[in-house]
């Protein structure tokens, strides 16, 4: 019996010997972080079978609680609320156990399958503080799912291709003089994130220079030749030119290597990888399919859209009048896509910031409209995103906290911590 249930006992036992009432149920809480105690016995719904002051009963209580509960040391009462404050020795005995019990907490295999997606990293920059916290916790949620007993496939999607890869391309193409991560000694990823910077330092000077003959800032940012150059790399890509594909995985390559470092010291892993580059098509043949069942139609110009404003939400754009795709276009190729890799699937979360819960929103009943009865076993894990005093950060400016330097700064720290504590 849990230290919980033995608490929930005892406090029956001495409302029925102390009141002469049965309570139905005692609900416990943790305690609040302002308040001295581990565990809080609720009072005020008590106060239905037990009549009088709920301080009072609260002290009779807790009397009892540590008279009887040796790992009770003390209590409180704040209120109708009453504290519990747990020994040393609970702790102690507590850890004792975990130490010493094979697979403690672990249950099971009961059959359930889910699939966790974390990371998902853009190919020109290494991670920073926000992907630390992001892989913390969609790799803590798979951990927690397989103790549960289930089987999870710990998954990303690469974001790998796209303009912002070919600002870096075009920018170590400029000015990068062939090196390379042996030549200068930098990760793979920190090499191509500095060229990310020097692009943008370049657009940004290119721009001035513009408004500075009269443009405004839209004109000037529309019309930098740096940025026009990078589209046009883009389309080589897109076109297979092979130059351009040759330099892309070379980057790349750097990249992913970096990546991995970073990966193993972070102490995570994945099952499969998807790349965006594989799957940024796979979502039109959807929106076609869309299309013929009338959940998406088309405006004049021949873009294509859905209307959720009956659902509370608003017109959302599916597939460009050019017919390229868009970054919904994309996900929901993926989704059906993992749906037939991993069929069978009870569940599938998604780890990221709370800045796209819209999209997910979106996504998700997108997929339902389409039909996809598992459509309604997907959950976006949302979080607060990680800013700085200064604001938030932007990998373009350099203004990131590494996920390199902040791992080796805290392992430097704990061994120093260690060292002075012998």
């Amino acid at each position: 019996m849990s230290l919980q249930e033995r608490i929930i006992q005892e406090v029956k036992k001495a409302a029925k010997s102390h009141y002469g009432a049965d309570l139905p149920s005692v609900e416990l809480q943790a305690t609040r972080k302002d308040f001295e105690g581990d565990i809080t016995v609720v009072i005020f719904p008590m106060l239905s079978q037990i009549k009088g002051n709920p301080a009072v009963i609260g002290q009779t209580l807790g009397e009892d609680l540590l008279a009887q509960i040796a790992e009770v040391s003390s209590f409180n009462i704040i209120k109708g609320f009453l504290n519990l404050v747990l020994s040393d020795s609970y702790y102690l005995n507590f850890f004792d156990d975990i130490r010493t019990t094979e697979s403690y907490g672990i249950q099971g295999k009961d059959g359930g399958r889910y699939l966790v997606e974390y990371s998902s990293p853009n190919t020109n920059k290494p991670l920073h503080l926000g992907h630390i916290r992001n892989n913390l916790l969609g790799y803590s949620v798979s951990r927690i799912l397989e103790a549960a007993g289930k089987e999870v496939q710990k998954i990303q999607i690469i974001n790998d291709r796209g303009i912002h890869i070919c600002k870096s391309m075009l920018a170590w193409q400029r000015s990068g003089k062939n090196e390379t991560p042996e030549s200068t000694g930098l990760k793979g990823d920190k090499l191509v994130g500095n060229y990310y910077i020097a692009y943008d330092q370049i657009f940004k000077d290119q721009v001035a220079e513009r408004m500075a003959f009269g443009l405004s800032k839209e004109e000037a940012e529309n019309e930098a030749p740096i940025l026009l150059d990078a589209k046009e790399m883009l389309r080589k890509w897109e076109a297979g030119d092979e130059e351009v594909v040759s330099l892309w995985r070379t980057m790349n390559g750097w990249v992913y290597k970096g990546f991995n470092e970073t990966y193993e010291n972070l102490g995570v892993s994945f099952d499969k990888l998807y790349f965006e580059s594989e799957t940024y098509l796979l979502g039109k043949d959807i929106v076609a399919e869309g299309l013929e069942k009338g959940v998406f139609f088309k405006k004049e110009d021949g873009s294509v859209w859905i209307d959720l404003t009956e659902d509370g939400l608003d017109e959302k754009i599916v597939l460009r009048a050019d017919g390229t795709s868009v970054y919904m276009t994309q996900d929901l190729g993926t989704a059906v896509q993992r749906a037939k890799d991993f069929p069978g699937t009870d569940g599938m979360v998604y780890t990221v910031g709370n800045e796209q819960d819209y999209h997910f929103k979106v996504l998700f009943l997108i997929l339902k409209k389409l039909g996809y009865s598992w459509a309604d076993s997907l959950f976006h894990l949302s979080y607060g995103m990680v800013d700085l005093p200064s604001g938030k950060m932007k990998s373009r400016e350099g203004t990131v906290v590494d996920a390199d330097d902040l791992i080796l700064e805290m392992a430097t720290t704990a061994e120093e911590i260690s060292n002075e504590l012998g």
